[in-house]
């Protein structure tokens, strides 16, 4: 326990002395986010925070762990993404090659060992992954880190919001990871956890400084790969129902996203201001309010993941069900599913207002 509060107090500091000197870096080297319809900034921002986060991340497992393989796989992907990052940061790399760099450095945890052996079922053994000499663990693998990745990069649009939701989901996973004796994860864990919480003084509203993708990808990248050290390996209840849950929040925007586009005739990968931190904004919440709310539910996401690994496969499957069908019912009722549902809500309450007015 005094290793990891020793690991979380270095990589802390660091993140909150190098964050300021990153900042400067980024106007001069041109890594400024412009304010746009679409963002809830109003002035040229510096966006290379990742940058800050991944050297606290960075210097300060090689500092305190052992250079598994594990590790050094989980480092090399990292910096792989972050450097795919911080060139979009600077250059708006193209998203064909982003995804492209994305599969790459999901590629390098395979390579390392860090991959998918198994799933969970509910109605009886585990399901393995290698049938017939071929082994689907590998695009599974790839698929669900580059699915995090986006994931957080998606849900990145006010303030604090991505890196608080990342902070969370990494003490999630190391509580986790702890739990079920997969103590290659814990600490890593919690030093992305520290690296984060310093960065957020700059980045909770009014932020002073963006992650950028060079942290979006990075600590989605990073969740990802923890979560496949200290989550996969152990009982088989927390092999597909908790991860997603940890990673509730961007995983389920995502999804409300795709279907939200789909119920409204409209293409799926065009933006929109629909999301769930839009919508809760568009609602009345101020934006810290907006934070908050969401970092709460990520709480509950969270502590529901633990609370899982204590339960059967069989209960924890219902349980999941259960959560699932919640997270639908309240993203419906705040118009998150579709922009129509959500027009046709306010239409009354912008009348009434009207009426009060006059």
């Amino acid at each position: 326990m005094t290793g990891l509060f020793i690991g979380f107090m270095i990589a802390f500091l660091i993140s909150l002395a190098v964050t300021p000197l990153i900042s400067r870096l980024a106007f001069y080297v041109g890594a400024v986010d412009k304010p746009d319809a679409r963002k809830v900034h109003s002035r040229l921002m510096p966006r290379l925070g990742g940058l800050g986060i991944y050297l606290a991340f960075t210097l300060t497992v090689l500092l305190m762990e052992p250079m598994s393989k594990d590790i050094v796989g989980l480092l090399l992907g990292g910096t792989l993404i972050m450097i795919i990052g911080f060139i979009d940061d600077i250059r708006n790399i193209s998203p064909r090659t982003k995804l492209l760099g994305q599969i790459v450095a999901a590629s390098v945890l395979v390579v390392f060992g860090i991959k998918l052996k198994f799933l969970t079922n509910p109605f009886g053994a585990l399901l393995y992954l290698q049938y017939f000499g071929i082994d689907f663990g590998i695009p599974l693998t790839i698929l669900w880190v580059v699915g995090v990745t986006n994931a957080v990069n998606l849900v990145d649009g006010l303030d604090g919001l991505a890196g608080g939701l990342a902070s969370i989901a990494a003490m999630t996973i190391g509580v986790i990871a702890w739990h079920e004796g997969q103590t290659l994860a814990v600490v890593p864990a919690v030093i992305l956890c520290a690296a984060i919480t310093g960065f957020l003084k700059y980045n909770f509203n009014p932020a002073k400084i963006f992650m950028g993708d060079s942290g979006s990808l990075f600590l989605g990248y990073m969740l990802a790969g923890l979560s496949l050290m200290g989550l996969t390996k152990g009982a088989s209840v927390i092999t597909i129902f908790v991860p997603v849950l940890i990673f509730g929040i961007p995983i389920f925007d995502t999804l409300f996203a795709i279907l939200r586009r789909y119920i409204n005739n409209k293409p799926i990968f065009q933006a929109d201001k629909e999301h769930l931190h839009h919508r809760l904004l568009a609602l009345g919440l101020s934006h810290r309010q907006t934070v908050l709310v969401i970092y709460a539910v990520s709480c509950f996401l969270g502590a529901s993941a633990v609370f899982l690994t204590f339960l059967t496969t069989a209960q924890a499957f219902v349980v999941f069900v259960g959560i699932t069908l919640l997270v639908f019912v309240a993203a419906n009722r705040v118009g998150v599913l579709s922009t129509k549902v959500a027009k046709r809500r306010q239409a009354p309450e912008a009348q009434n207002k009207t009426n009060f007015s006059a």
